[in-house]
């Protein structure tokens, strides 16, 4: 197995489930907490773009969990991409060079 390749934990719709049920206990969160959607939604990740960024923990934490380098991670992130298809267009976004996403810039600067 190749540094950047880590078992598969589930499918990608087993993924996506539970990435939309913490999603959804994130928004109720916030809701609760007097907070305007209108203002907090575009900070959320997609559910592919948590599935993503879940799957990218995973191989961090396989692999001694140590932040990883520029490198590392566009090769983890293309590698995400290359074992499920269907997630190669969130992959591409979060490889984006610009942001589009306000947390986007924080997910950049931890993997770099």
């Amino acid at each position: 197995m190749s540094e950047e390749q880590t078992p598969r934990r589930a499918s990608v719709e087993l993924l996506r489930a539970e990435a939309a049920d913490e999603l959804s206990v994130l928004v109720e969160e916030r809701l609760r907490a007097g907070e305007d959607p209108w203002e907090f939604m575009e900070e959320l990740p997609s559910v592919d773009e948590l599935v993503v960024l879940m799957l990218r923990a995973e191989n961090i934490a396989a692999y001694g969990g140590g932040r990883p380098s520029n490198a590392r991670n566009y090769r983890v992130l293309r590698q995400i991409a290359m074992d499920h298809p269907e997630l190669t267009r969130a992959v591409w976004r979060l490889l984006g060079s610009e942001p589009h996403r306000r947390w986007d810039a924080a997910t950049r600067a931890d993997a770099s």
